[in-house]
């Protein structure tokens, strides 16, 4: 299974990024991919705050186009939101302890928790990753 980190859907929609372009072509044909797609509420979450920022980079959508944009996302066959399970604790702490996570490191920790709870890989630009022993990653877009 594949995650998705909240940066690649910002870049595949937000047209002023400058990785709107190679985002955007690499996330349609993984949406109309056989892989499964998981989308953890984490970056579901960022993806609407940031996308409907008022000083956004180029221009902001209103709630209702992102939530337009994630209904559409959800509506794949191979997509589908990610919720932390049972062991998600145990993982969570250990990438806290690990990845020397605190401050802002502490979302990147519980984005690789859940990640190693599904036994999925991560798609994210974010090299911060780099830090979690274990967790698999890849920058789809180099």
């Amino acid at each position: 299974m594949i995650l998705l980190d909240a940066n690649l859907l910002i870049y595949a929609h937000n047209q002023s990024s400058l990785e709107h372009p190679r985002a955007r072509a690499w996330f349609e044909k993984l949406l109309s991919g056989p892989e499964p797609i998981g989308i953890p509420w984490q970056s579901i979450s960022a993806f609407v705050r940031i996308i409907t920022h008022p000083r956004l980079p180029g221009r902001s959508v209103s709630a209702a186009t992102a939530i337009a944009i994630v209904d559409g996302w959800l509506e794949q066959p191979n997509v589908q939101a990610l919720v932390p399970g049972d062991q998600h604790w145990p993982l969570f702490r250990r990438m806290l302890l690990e990845g020397q996570a605190s401050g802002d490191l502490t979302s990147d920790a519980q984005l690789a928790a859940l990640t190693m709870e599904c036994g999925g890989v991560l798609h994210t630009t974010d090299r911060d990753f780099t830090r979690f022993p274990g967790l698999r990653w890849k920058n789809p877009l180099q």
